[in-house]
């Protein structure tokens, strides 16, 4: 082999390099990618969640210290104890015993609590630590539907990404064609450059949905408290929806049963009850019993009891108690209200979810397979001259719409289950 053959190879076999690496390296860093990248499933998120959200973290927090709060309530009082040196004389005409006249005393004292005031204080707090851990569940509810919301977000955004690109692959695909068509005289330039000038539009779907795609993740990571980068997290589950639910009456029978705002301002009204029977306890004296030890010469030693009742000529605690009887009222309204708050949430998720179905319905069963046909009918006909091109990019947008109408009715009403999931107090549809 020549010398000048050599030196071709050689330039072959680096610009063969020159366009293999780079792709070889841009394959072996999406796989690296792909591999590093961690999918996440509706349970495996709603755990994650629970684990680590610090707002979570802070209501159970705030449950505990109610709890701590029971022990403070349940608190015994602590006795008085005196002790006094009296009659001391410095100045006695016998100066060598100037404590011989000392008065020595020692006294205990303890209050007495009637009535159960301590007893009655303890359930006040165990009242209110059922309150908070009710107020707790609440919070966690509304959280997770926020995670739901975001979850699903999510979903619909993979979802639209994979139709626009399918979308913008498909014209691709138009534009080869017509390209060829062109060069064989069979369409006119004009064609062509409004071909090219369509796929602005598919490219920018293409771009929208992977913005919505990131937003969507960075606001479950929010809620995640993770600091995972976006490229490595995802998740997955079921985009579609279910056409049969259970009856509107099942729905509200277990909101009442699972809603825990609703058990919370139950518990308040008990909670009242209590506030007001310790009211009554405090308005009744307590006596203090008492105990001395001492020495008064010439009495060498002495002891004594004594029992201290206040007299309650006025009763200053009637204001409570006509406070906590109005509040046990105001609780038992503010009860009613929250079941009554329960039925209308109720309604109003069951009513959006069935609306979705029903429009989603024909989309399945119909109007999908139709713009289908529709679209590929038309470019069939365009192809060979049987359509117009206004026809084509007609049938072409109405396949677009079509496509992403549905995927947008698949969002809103897993968003209404969703919400019907918050009305009820659990997940009753997936």
């Amino acid at each position: 082999m020549s010398r000048q053959n050599v030196s071709r190879a050689r330039t072959g076999w680096r610009r063969t390099a020159a366009r293999v690496l780079p792709a070889l390296l841009v394959a072996s860093w999406v796989s690296s990618v792909a591999r590093a990248q961690q999918s996440y499933t509706w349970q495996e998120l709603r755990d994650k969640f629970i684990a680590a959200n610090p707002t979570l973290q802070a209501a159970k927090l705030a449950v505990e210290e109610s709890k701590a709060e029971e022990i403070t309530a349940y608190l015994r009082p602590n006795p008085d104890m005196t002790a006094a040196l009296d009659q001391l004389d410095p100045f006695s005409w016998n100066p060598y015993r100037p404590l011989g006249y000392t008065f020595p005393l020692l006294s205990f004292s303890y209050l007495h609590e009637r009535q159960g005031k301590r007893e009655l204080r303890r359930d006040s707090a165990r009242q209110a630590t059922l309150i908070a851990d009710f107020s707790a569940s609440d919070q966690q509810r509304g959280l997770l539907f926020n995670l739901r919301a975001a979850f699903v977000q999510t979903l619909q955004a993979k979802s639209v990404l994979l139709v626009t690109r399918e979308n913008l692959a498909y014209w691709d695909k138009v534009l080869t064609i017509s390209s060829d068509r062109l060069r064989a005289g069979d369409i006119a330039q004009i064609d062509l450059d409004r071909l090219e000038l369509e796929r602005v539009q598919f490219e920018s779907d293409v771009q929208t949905a992977e913005v919505n795609l990131r937003t969507a993740k960075i606001q479950l990571l929010q809620l995640l408290n993770d600091r995972t980068p976006i490229e490595q997290f995802d998740v997955t589950g079921r985009f579609d929806f279910a056409e049969q639910t259970m009856p509107l009456e099942e729905f509200r029978t277990i909101a009442l049963d699972n809603r825990p705002d609703l058990k919370a301002a139950l518990q308040a009204s008990e909670k009242a009850v209590v506030d007001h029977k310790l009211a009554v306890a405090n308005g009744t004296t307590d006596p203090t019993f008492g105990m001395d030890v001492g020495r008064n010469p010439p009495i060498p030693a002495y002891f004594g009891v004594s029992v201290n009742i206040p007299l309650r000529i006025f009763d200053k605690n009637q204001g409570e108690k006509l406070r906590t009887e109005i509040d046990i009222r105001r609780n038992q309204r503010l009860g009613e209200a929250a079941r009554a708050q329960v039925f209308s949430d109720v309604d109003s998720a069951y009513v959006m979810v069935n609306s979705n179905v029903i429009l989603l319905k024909p989309y399945k069963a119909k109007y999908l397979q139709q713009a289908v046909r529709v679209r590929d009918t038309v470019a069939f006909a365009y192809q060979r001259g049987g359509a117009t091109l206004l026809d084509f990019l007609s049938a072409e947008n109405d396949y677009r719409s079509v496509q992403l109408n549905y995927l947008n009715l698949v969002g809103a009403y897993l968003t209404a289950a969703g919400q019907l999931n918050l009305a009820v107090g659990r997940e009753v549809i997936q």
